[in-house]
């Protein structure tokens, strides 16, 4: 249904549609790397012509945007009026060996130990997921759009001095959060353009490194962010009388850090239930309605403090701690349970990544082209995106594909949804079931002994090729 009505959009011509359309399926099909020849391979194309296949991204003939469009309506369509759209935003690398691929530079290992930092060759992108409700109080986050975030190349030692400033220009444009304020932005746009000119209201959560002055003085109108601060943040109360003359204050008296308003014994922790991993616990929090912060300016802020959860690795062991959350919300009347349900569900965004890029390979694409650097990340995550949205409207919210029975090991009971991986293997029996049988493959079989060494056991295909790997 979504490729339907955004394959006139996608694609220039009925042909680039058709190459895309099977682009998109080799994404999920794809047993190997995801490569554009392991692509090609996928649906048989590799004893024919396979440069209109790299032509697609070379010359940008794409249009990724649109699919993230269709889908993003589809996410509307499948939310109750009065409920605003949640998204989370955060970036991501893939991991590059080639020094000369367009877009690529040294980043911080997300991966390497807290006490040393790790650099590592990759590229950048930046992902906005909307959350879609699943059943139970869970959610999933689907992407609604998936966008390069690289830096220019530093110009050379001696370079000119018209060549630096440009290039410090171009660095201010393409700082992350300027990205970040971009996406979000044009997402509104595209909202309120679809409703009459008013965007409806936004959640948008994100981790520390988007709570800052850049992103939090250029919200979109009807935007409220949610996201983490510093536990040693200096917070100030609203000022309760203005000067007579002079310049208006904006900030009031100096409140305690939020380290000092969890240590503070007067002030009492509430009780908010939300659901998490599967079930609806109870989270003790402290908050401080109204209050200013100097990297928001003027802006009205919530500030909100988990206490630190117990949990035991085993029934035996001692109990351990989670570390504290300390949280800013944009909007001071949001409900206390909205804020820390929605700020729980951010963490699917980093279960997108791990599976884009452990399942569905994005990075792995080996080009050089800047178009088919950008473009073919992008077409992978668009696949990913249709693939869970065609889910839930299939099997409805919570709903798991049924036709392949699961392992014995697997608890029934605490598998709440169906994982990346077991929608690819649905995907693979509905196309492949029907031609892979064991009377069609006899030449991988041997019927006869015909010799004195003993016959090996042969593994099943259809089991080898549909069981799920999580």
């Amino acid at each position: 249904m979504i490729w339907i009505r955004c394959a006139p959009e996608v694609c220039r011509s009925d042909s680039c549609a058709q190459r895309l359309r099977q682009h998109l399926l080799a994404h999920l099909l794809c047993p190997g790397r995801h490569t554009i020849s392991g692509l090609i391979t996928v649906f048989g194309g590799q004893y024919k012509d396979w440069t209109a296949h790299y032509d697609l991204y070379a010359k940008d003939r794409v249009a990724t945007g649109e699919i993230f469009l269709q889908v993003r309506r589809q996410i509307d369509a499948l939310r109750a009026p009065p409920q605003p759209l949640c998204v989370a935003l955060d970036d991501t690398i893939l991991r590059k060996v080639g020094k000369c691929i367009p877009g690529t530079a040294y980043r911080r290992d997300p991966l390497g130990p807290p006490f040393n930092l790790n650099l590592v060759w990759a590229q950048r992108c930046l992902q906005l997921s909307a959350a879609v409700a699943d059943g139970g109080g869970a959610v999933r986050m689907i992407p609604i759009a998936f966008e390069d975030a690289s830096t220019p190349r530093k110009p050379r030692k001696g370079a000119p001095e018209k060549m630096v400033e440009a290039h410090k220009e171009q660095m201010k444009q393409r700082n992350l959060n300027t990205l970040a304020v971009g996406a979000i932005t044009r997402l509104q746009q595209q909202r309120a353009a679809e409703n009459e000119g008013t965007a409806p209201i936004l959640h948008v959560v994100v981790d520390g490194s988007y709570t800052n002055k850049k992103v939090l003085r250029n919200l979109p109108e009807n935007t409220t962010l949610i996201g983490r601060i510093r536990k040693d943040a200096k917070l100030s109360a609203k000022p309760m009388e203005q000067p007579s003359k002079g310049r208006p204050k904006f900030y009031g008296e100096d409140l305690p850090t939020p380290e000092q308003v969890r240590q503070d014994p007067a002030v009492a922790w509430t009780p908010v239930y939300a659901h998490a991993s599967g079930k609806t616990r109870q989270f003790d929090v402290k908050t401080l309605p109204c209050v200013r912060w100097r990297a928001a300016g003027k802006m009205d802020l919530r500030v909100v403090i988990i206490r630190p959860v117990g949990y035991r690795l085993r029934k035996a062991a001692r109990k351990l701690y989670t570390q504290p959350v300390y949280l800013i919300c944009t909007d001071p009347k949001l409900d206390l349970t909205q804020i820390v349900q929605q700020y729980i569900w951010r963490w699917d965004i980093e279960v997108n990544h791990r599976d884009e890029k452990s399942i569905l390979g994005v990075g792995q694409a080996q080009v050089r082209n800047p178009h088919s650097v950008q473009n073919i990340p992008a077409s992978a995550v668009a696949a990913f995106a249709m693939l869970h949205l065609a889910a839930i409207q299939t099997y409805g919210q919570g709903g798991q594909p049924t036709a392949i029975t699961p392992p014995k090991w697997r608890n029934a009971k605490k598998k709440k949804r169906p994982s990346t991986q077991d929608l690819i293997n649905e995907l693979r029996r509905e196309l492949w079931a029907q031609a892979i049988r064991p009377e069609v493959l006899t030449h991988f079989m041997n019927k006869s002994l015909g010799g004195p060494k003993s016959l090996k056991d042969p593994p099943d295909l259809c089991s080898s090729l549909f069981a799920a790997t999580a």
